[in-house]
């Protein structure tokens, strides 16, 4: 969440820790008519409104209709709760200079009974804001190679203009996933806005942030953003559906923004260089509802909040959504179930799924790419390895580290569930750097037939300690 206005709030400085080139950019697509009428006859449902139906050629992969008891929290398996004044060792006050302390209170964050999320901006007799911030367990929306993502929700605006609204600044966006855990690599690793909202203003700003700050190829810490206005009800007054779709069956790739169903953004990824593209995109992303107080955003219309704004104020959040469609050809997604030879070198990038890795350029023999970024609790999936009937008992694979003085990890290999119990694994530390590669052995448990394989990173330390180009079995 950062500064479609043109604004200053150097959004994620901070410490810098080793995330090296590139993440990837968003790219975001309306579908079908289907989608676009869909959504525009959402916004005449009423408050409880259950999620549509995908249409035809869609696939839903999350949905949270927020059904609960009213007063009780989110449901954890979904979302994890942000809270305080910054990600740890991140950059304060969110790194965007709003003023709140963000809590997982149900006072902040709860369910209201009807079917709705309500995030409520409050104010204590000191003077002090509290507000919530939620943020999707699952780092990996997005489209499959060919395909298309839709990241929808149905929302209300805190029901509060004027001068009562001064500071208010709700927002329904995404991360790319190398953030978690990382903090200091915004805008690189990409942000999709998909709904921002300043000071009560009946006006939705989409953006895409990514590549350097300040300045660079996106222009921050403005992004590459569009602003339309909700029509009917105003944005505060009832409820729009927000929505955003990363398409890669075009060419080149678009990301488009919607409210009710009409496109108003699109960033296609020919207005950036190639680099900044691939570094904001080649990666998932995750989910975040919040509302913050003040800030960079709200002070670029105004200021933040003072005596004269109101607390007590939700976002009304109906549904958080998302789709997905299948396409052809394209893209570097890994080969289908069954299609991998374990005793020949599987490409580390061509993951089927993964949290917290990032794809770069290695000057390793032969080129190509290598996965990095890698820290305690990331991991990569790679399906359909075929093992054979002849058991392997060996697992190879090509690695570099430049991590700091007693900073060191596991490379574990898991079969069909990242929290099976390792089948072998090996310790890196230091080789040299980061593009100081070698081919580290370790002995396996015998693995024969067809397995989803994972590769999970697990380090005693928070920092980086890993790059991995490729790996493969022996017997």
């Amino acid at each position: 969440m950062s500064e479609p206005s043109g604004t200053s709030a150097g959004i994620r400085a901070g410490a810098h820790r080793r995330r090296r080139s590139a993440r990837r950019a968003l790219v975001a697509v309306l579908g079908t008519l289907g989608l676009a009428a869909a959504a525009a006859t959402v916004a005449t449902l009423p408050a409880n409104a259950s999620a549509p139906t995908p249409p035809s050629g869609w696939s839903q992969v999350f949905l949270d209709d927020f059904n609960g008891s009213a007063g009780s929290g989110v449901d954890t398996a979904n979302w994890l709760y942000d809270t305080g004044t910054s990600y740890p060792g991140g950059a304060a006050n969110w790194g965007t200079g709003e003023v709140e302390s963000m809590t997982s209170s149900t006072s902040n964050v709860s369910l209201d009974g009807n079917g709705n999320l309500l995030i409520t901006p409050r104010r204590d007799a000191s003077g002090h804001w509290t507000s919530g911030r939620i943020e999707t367990t699952r780092t990996d929306f997005q489209p499959p190679a060919g395909g298309k993502l839709r990241v929808q929700a149905r929302i209300q605006m805190p029901n509060v203009t004027g001068a009562a609204a001064k500071g208010y600044w709700p927002a329904f966006w995404m991360l790319g996933s190398p953030f978690r855990g990382n903090y200091q690599n915004w805008p690189g690793v990409g942000e999709l806005d998909v709904m921002e909202n300043v000071q009560g203003l009946n006006t939705d700003w989409a953006t895409m942030h990514c590549g350097t700050n300040p300045g660079g190829p996106c222009n921050e810490t403005s992004g590459i953003g569009g602003s339309t206005s909700c029509a009917g009800t105003t944005c505060q007054a009832g409820f729009h559906t927000y929505a955003m779709e990363w398409d890669r069956s075009t060419s080149p790739e678009e990301i488009r923004f919607y409210l009710d169903g009409v496109n108003f953004h699109t960033v296609k990824a020919n207005q950036v260089d190639a680099t900044t593209w691939a570094n904001a995109t080649n990666h998932g992303y995750f989910i975040i509802l919040n509302v913050a107080m003040g800030g960079g955003f709200p002070g670029a219309f105004g200021g933040g909040p003072d005596g004269g704004t109101e607390p007590g104020h939700p976002m009304v959040v109906d549904y958080v959504q998302v789709l997905q469609s299948s396409g052809g050809g394209g893209g570097t997604t890994p080969p289908p179930s069954g299609n991998r030879d374990a005793y020949s070198p599987v490409q580390a990038e061509s993951y089927d799924g993964q949290s917290g890795v990032n794809i770069e350029s290695t000057t390793d023999s032969g080129g190509g790419q290598d996965i990095g970024s890698i820290a305690n609790g990331d991991w990569a999936l790679y399906k359909g390895v075929n093992f054979g009937s002849t058991a392997a008992k060996q697992f190879y694979a090509r690695v570099a580290s430049g991590a700091a003085g007693g900073v060191s990890g596991l490379v574990e290999v898991r079969l069909d569930s990242r929290t099976s119990t390792p089948v072998g694994s090996f310790a890196l530390a230091d080789t040299g750097g980061w593009q100081s590669w070698r081919t580290v052995p370790a002995n396996i448990s015998a693995v024969t037939g067809t397995h989803d394989v994972y590769l999970t990173f697990t380090s005693g330390q928070p920092a980086d300690f890993v790059n991995v180009n490729w790996f493969d079995f022996g017997h």
